[in-house]
């Protein structure tokens, strides 16, 4: 509905492509296709309510001195609402996050190497994404407590288990990307970062 209005008002066009053809993804605020497809925690949360998310990031990721990412998802959490079951889902997504990105800067160089290998990093990391998503944001739905304790509790806290774990385990390893960034990036800076390629992009280009 939001990218209906905004186009509707005409805020939407950003000129036109080679073909000539009127584009209208100026401010858009979701990526169907990243989302359903996403092979991080990351990507997912890029690509929904984009234009939030990139908000965030001006007014407090990039201007955070340390803590950036568990500043960041707090403050999504009191833009939100009041409700427990919001402070739930972005106080899980925290580590789930750092999990997230732990794994891949220690493990993904090793998938890279040939499309067979990254065809399986990819389809392996989409599958726990999706459930990395649906463990972190039910409690969203939920709202109150007692029934986010019940769903926790039901499934024994598995993927809290699992997210401790992976950071007590791997080691705090910035990726090359993330380097060549922050080496180049201004304290308050409100440039965006580099964009995480994007997972089976063989199928998206088939797709389109």
């Amino acid at each position: 509905i939001a990218d209906a209005i905004n186009n509707a008002a005409g805020y939407g066009f950003n000129g036109l492509d080679e073909k000539g053809n009127p584009k209208w993804d100026l401010i858009y605020n979701l990526n169907i296709w990243n989302i359903e497809m996403a092979s991080s925690f990351k990507m997912y949360v890029d690509n929904w309510n984009i234009q939030t998310a990139a908000w965030l990031k001006r007014v407090c990721y990039d201007r955070a001195p340390k803590y950036r990412t568990g500043l960041t998802f707090l403050l999504s959490a009191l833009w939100h609402g009041v409700y427990p079951g919001y402070y739930f889902t972005f106080i899980t997504g925290i580590p789930v996050m750092l999990a997230a990105r732990a794994v891949r800067n220690n493990f993904r160089q090793y998938f890279i190497t040939s499309k067979v290998r990254k065809l399986g990093y990819d389809i392996i990391t989409w599958i726990v994404t999706q459930l990395a998503i649906s463990y972190t944001c039910a409690p969203f739905f939920f709202l109150a407590v007692e029934p986010s304790l019940k769903m926790y509790k039901s499934l024994y806290f598995y993927f809290h288990i699992a997210v401790v774990i992976v950071l007590i385990i791997l080691p705090n390893k910035p990726s090359k990307d993330r380097q060549r960034y922050y080496s180049k990036k201004s304290p308050l800076s409100t440039t965006n970062h580099l964009e995480e390629k994007e997972p089976f992009k063989h199928m998206n280009n088939n797709a389109r």
